[in-house]
């Protein structure tokens, strides 16, 4: 059974825009992009290019918290 969330405690309309689209990829999307970007920085850092590998692969963290924060969202609900 779902709660009432008291109202000083809502989603704005920019959090709920923005759940309402993410909701729309599947869960898996998050963590094909987190490798993505880690085979990427691996490419760039055999390449020699040290700074494009190190900016690229620190996207692979935030790729993961995003799919985290999905999957809550689609399981409990923003609100």
């Amino acid at each position: 059974m779902r709660t009432l969330t008291p109202p000083e405690q809502r989603e704005g309309t920019v959090a709920r825009s923005i759940e309402q689209q993410t909701a729309r990829l599947p869960s898996d999307t998050f963590l094909w992009l987190a490798g993505g970007s880690i085979i990427a920085s691996l490419v760039f850092k055999m390449m020699g290019r040290e700074h494009q590998a190190l900016f690229i692969g620190e996207w692979a963290p935030t790729f993961l918290l995003l799919g985290v924060y999905n999957k809550i969202v689609k399981l409990l609900g923003s609100d």
